[in-house]
């Protein structure tokens, strides 16, 4: 079963990354770094990335003339999605189990960030009743 593990980080509250003492983002980096070998060891992990900051995000619509038409950026808004992991896994426990995981990694003094990590099952397709 695949999922899509995604990690939402506060606009609030946690200073970005940037931001960090340098042993901090070196520590944070080493966790992500392994936790990506030990899930693609595993045979789990399909694709990982980190997403650039929401202040860089735009809103895409389709006008009436079909151009696109951008939004953004959203100050306003209390999450981000800050990375994503697409995982392949025998059930949803064992998403569960990554997602918290990755939750865990380490934030300013190794403190565990304990993030919100979306867990969404990727759906091969529409349900057979639908076609």
């Amino acid at each position: 079963m695949k999922y899509l593990l995604m990690m939402n980080g506060p606009w609030a509250g946690i200073e970005p990354i940037g931001t960090w003492p340098q042993k901090d983002i070196q520590a944070h980096i080493a966790f992500m770094i392994g936790l990506a070998k030990e899930w693609k060891a595993s045979g789990e992990l399909i694709a990982a990335e980190g997403l650039a900051g929401p202040e860089q995000a735009k809103l895409v619509r389709a006008g009436k003339d079909g151009m696109p038409i951008t939004d953004g950026v959203f100050p306003e808004t209390k999450e981000f999605l800050a990375g994503y992991w697409f995982v392949d896994v025998e059930n949803a426990e064992r998403a569960y189990a990554l997602a918290a995981k990755a939750s865990a990694a380490p934030g300013p003094g190794g403190v565990p960030l304990n993030m919100p990590i979306e867990v969404r099952q990727v759906m091969g397709g529409p349900p057979e009743d639908f076609l």
